[in-house]
């Protein structure tokens, strides 16, 4: 676990410190929504406090609603911007499909934002995990098309673009990215079974993905910020070719039934 050996300082141990603390290291990506957060007796060796400040200062989350706690699995982190499935953005985004290309497009300019800052501001540890998240979602992307599975391949993608956000060291870009490609993730797997499954487009996509990875690591920012711009903006457009081809096949069916 990455924390500092100065967590928490000498003389401000209290469970207030010990929340805020814990706070910080939830705004900087260490612990993720939906994580389970590290044993008391190992939250209490790193962060240098006792067990009654670390359950007083795990209680005040509580009640932030930052954290979730049941009985006898431990704690995890809080979705801190909820998209539930009652949200009336979820409402909106079902009864109107459309409403994913709006969401692209935003999810292009964050994502050449936070390319363009982790190549800026990305640390070694960070362009280590860029890459190791870069080799899966490559590795597995290799395999013949029958073999792909799409929420696997999905997933591994979130995880790269992810891996990335986090080294912009942005908390709030983090997060609200996170929120779009968590509300995007059910739409994401079709897309990925339409896309991957072609050629052209499939190939285009992992150049992209290797053309990101390369600038990102490699402190190309102003390259980064247009390769990720390139990237979704593309997505978007393959997409809309889908469903005008899927619309000019419905209308000629029709128009075939009429004869019939």
């Amino acid at each position: 676990m990455a924390f500092s050996r100065d967590d928490i300082s000498m003389g401000r141990r209290t469970p207030e410190h010990v929340a805020a603390r814990l706070e910080e290291l939830i705004l900087e990506g260490v612990f993720r929504p939906g994580q389970l957060l590290p044993s008391e007796r190992r939250l209490c060796e790193r962060l240098g406090v006792s067990r009654a400040s670390l359950r007083e200062g795990l209680r005040i989350l509580r009640s932030k609603a930052i954290i979730n706690t049941r009985q006898g699995h431990g704690s995890t982190v809080a979705s801190l911007l909820p998209m539930h499935q009652q949200s009336p953005l979820m409402h909106l985004f079902n009864d109107h499909p459309r409403t994913l290309f709006d969401l692209l497009e935003v999810r292009a300019l964050l994502e050449g934002e936070s390319a363009y800052l982790a190549a800026r501001r990305g640390t070694s540890m960070d362009r280590v995990l860029i890459t190791r998240r870069y080799r899966e979602m490559a590795a597995y992307a290799a395999a013949s098309p029958d073999e792909l599975e799409v929420e696997h391949l999905a997933r591994l993608d979130h995880a790269f673009h992810l891996a990335i956000s986090q080294a912009s060291h942005n908390p709030v870009l983090v997060h609200t990215l996170q929120s779009l490609t968590d509300l995007l993730l059910s739409s994401v797997f079709a897309s990925v079974k339409h896309l991957y499954h072609r050629p052209g487009p499939r190939e285009m996509i992992n150049q992209q993905h290797a053309r990101l990875h390369e600038s990102v690591v490699s402190g190309d920012a102003e390259q980064a910020r247009q390769i990720a711009l390139e990237h979704l903006t593309s997505i978007s457009e393959l997409l809309r070719e889908l469903e005008a081809e899927h619309d000019r096949l419905e209308r000629s069916a029709m128009r075939l039934e009429q004869w019939q």
